[in-house]
C-alpha cells in the first residue's frame, strides 16, 4: 500500500529507524538548513524539527536524502523497480502484429487507467483555512547567507495550459517577498513560464506543501509537455492520486497535501528575485522573475512543512536524479535502443554529465547518441556527454576515466556544439546560451580514422581466473 501522505511517510521512515526528531528549538534562518547539510552529507537519516522558532508547525527535511531514503519514499527494494514496470508497459506491440498482440496489450493500458488522479469532495488538505490568507505562519527556511531572504524550497506548483487545459506540476522555488506574494522562479525553458506566456492574462496557480513522496518526486521529473505527473506519480505508488478542487482557483490539488497555498501570477509583473545558494553549490544571481500573489491559504489541523537544503553535492537532488537516471532509461532506450546504460553523476549535479554505454554497430554511432541525447527535453542542457562501449561500467568513474583517457584522440574525438544551457550555468558566456562537449570513449573503427588496430586489454585468462577463484582461501588472501 501506498505512503497515503507525508505524515504517513514520517511514521514508516522512524519505523524503520530512518527519521530522527529534533526536540530542542532550532531557527529557520541558517540553523536547520546547516544541520541538514551536515546530516545529508553523512547518509542521513530523515529529519523532523518539532519546535521551530517563531512558528507551531513542525519542519521534515532531507525526506530523500540518501538511496535508502528514496527506496524507502517509494516502497522498493532497488531502484531498478518501477524502471521494470515501465520497460514492460512500453514493450508495445509491432505494427506488423495480429490482433492477438494487440489484444494483449490491452490488460497493461487498463493498468495505466488505474492509476489516473481521482477527484474527491473533501480533503485534509483544506481543514483549516487561514483568514487572512499569510505566509507569517509558514517556518520558511532561509538557506545561506548570501541568499535574498527565506524560500519555499519543496513547493508543487499546479498550472494548466490556457490553450490546451493539460496539467502541468513542477517544482520551482519561490522566495517569500511579504505575507501574501512571492517570487515564482520560472527559467524561460519551463512549462510554467510557457503557461505564462501563453495565458495573456492571470494566471491562476496553486502550490501543494508536503504532499506523499511520490508526489513530490513526480513534480521534479522531466516529463515532456502534456503528460501529467500526477499520472506518473500514481503509477509509482501504485494507487491512483486522490485530487480535491482548490477553494478558489480552478485547479485540483492533493487532497491529502501537507498546506496549499493558492493565487495568481500576473505575465505584466516581474521581481528582483535572488540570490539563492542553488543546486549547483554556487549563487544563482539575483533577476527578475514574476511575482505569486496569494489569495488563500488552506493546511491540515496540525500540518508539517516541508523543506529541501540544496547546495553543494551530494544533496537530497543527487538522489532524486538517480530514481529519474533510472526510471527514464527504458524511455531513452525506446529511441535509442543501442544505449545499454546511463549514469549522471551527482558532481555533474545532475544535468551537466552523463555517461552513456552503447552497444557501438557503426561508425559515428557516438555522434549521432550525442546529438539525439541534446535533443531530448532538459537533456538539451547537458554540458558533457561522455559515450563508451557496452562493456564499460558507467557506474565505475574510475573505470570510465581509464577507458575515456585512453581511448580518445582529442581532436578526432571531441565534439563541441552550441545551444541552450541551463539558466544557472554560470560559466556559460551568455546567459541560457552556451557550448556542450561531447566525447567518444569508444573503440574506433577504421572508417572513424583508426588507422592502426585497436589494442586488446590487458587481462588475466579466463582460466587463470577460476583457478585462483578454487584456491583463493588457500593464498591466505580472504
Amino acid at each position: 500500500m501506498a505512503h497515503q501522505d507525508l505524515q504517513a511517510y514520517l511514521a514508516y521512515l522512524e519505523a524503520h529507524k530512518l527519521l530522527h526528531r529534533v526536540k530542542v528549538e532550532v531557527d529557520p534562518i541558517f540553523e536547520i538548513a546547516a544541520i541538514s547539510d551536515r546530516v545529508v552529507k553523512r547518509g542521513g537519516p530523515a529529519l523532523l524539527f518539532e519546535r521551530v522558532k517563531g512558528s507551531t508547525l513542525p519542519v521534515a527535511t532531507n525526506l530523500f536524502g540518501s538511496i535508502d531514503l528514496v527506496k524507502a519514499a517509494l516502497e522498493v527494494t532497488d531502484l531498478e523497480e518501477p524502471a521494470r514496470r515501465l520497460r514492460a508497459l512500453l514493450e508495445l506491440p509491432a505494427d506488423s502484429g495480429g490482433w492477438l498482440d494487440k489484444l494483449r496489450f490491452l490488460p497493461r493500458l487498463a493498468e495505466l487507467g488505474r492509476y489516473l488522479p481521482r477527484r474527491v469532495k473533501e480533503a485534509p488538505c483544506q481543514e483549516v483555512r487561514v483568514e487572512p490568507p499569510s505566509l507569517e505562519e509558514l517556518p520558511v527556511l532561509q538557506l545561506w547567507p548570501g541568499d535574498g531572504g527565506r524560500f519555499l524550497t519543496l513547493p508543487l506548483v499546479f498550472t494548466h495550459d490556457p490553450l490546451t487545459g493539460r496539467r502541468n506540476v513542477g517544482m520551482y522555488r519561490m522566495q517569500v517577498f511579504d505575507a501574501v506574494t512571492t517570487g515564482m522562479h520560472w527559467h524561460i525553458h519551463k512549462d510554467g513560464a510557457e503557461h505564462l506566456r501563453r495565458s495573456g492574462d492571470r494566471l491562476e496557480v496553486a502550490v501543494a506543501l508536503g504532499a506523499d513522496p511520490a508526489v513530490i518526486y513526480a513534480a521534479t521529473a522531466p516529463l515532456p509537455p502534456g503528460l501529467d505527473e500526477m499520472l506518473l506519480a500514481g503509477f509509482l505508488r501504485r494507487e491512483p492520486v486522490e485530487m480535491v478542487p482548490a477553494l478558489t482557483v480552478n485547479i485540483d490539488v492533493p487532497a491529502r497535501a501537507e498546506i496549499i497555498l493558492e493565487g495568481y501570477v500576473d505575465p505584466g509583473e516581474t521581481r528582483l528575485e535572488g540570490p539563492f545558494g542553488d543546486h549547483t553549490g554556487y549563487y544563482s544571481p539575483a533577476d527578475n522573475y514574476p511575482v505569486f500573489h496569494l489569495t488563500c491559504l488552506t493546511r491540515r489541523r496540525r500540518a508539517v512543512y516541508p523543506a529541501t537544503v540544496v547546495g553543494p553535492p551530494p544533496m537530497e537532488d543527487a538522489y532524486l536524479g538517480k530514481v529519474t537516471e533510472r526510471l527514464f532509461l527504458p524511455l531513452i532506450q525506446l529511441q535509442l535502443p543501442e544505449v545499454v546504460d546511463i549514469n549522471f553523476p551527482p558532481a555533474g549535479v545532475f544535468h551537466n554529465c552523463v555517461i552513456v554505454a552503447i552497444r557501438k554497430a557503426y561508425p559515428g554511432q557516438a555522434r549521432k547518441v550525442m546529438h539525439a541525447l541534446w535533443g531530448m527535453g532538459q537533456m538539451m542542457f547537458t554540458k558533457l556527454i561522455i559515450v563508451v562501449d557496452a562493456d564499460v561500467n558507467v557506474h565505475d568513474l574510475q573505470e570510465v576515466a581509464w577507458r575515456v583517457l585512453g581511448n580518445i584522440d582529442p581532436r578526432r574525438d571531441a565534439v563541441i556544439v552550441d545551444g541552450p544551457v541551463d539558466i544557472l550555468d554560470h560559466a556559460a558566456p551568455r546567459r541560457g546560451f552556451g557550448s556542450k562537449m561531447g566525447l567518444d570513449a569508444t573503440r574506433k573503427l577504421p572508417e572513424e580514422g583508426a588507422s592502426r588496430p585497436w589494442p586488446e586489454e590487458a587481462r588475466a585468462a579466463r582460466e587463470v581466473l577460476e583457478l585462483i577463484d578454487r584456491r583463493w582461501q588457500e593464498y591466505g588472501l580472504a
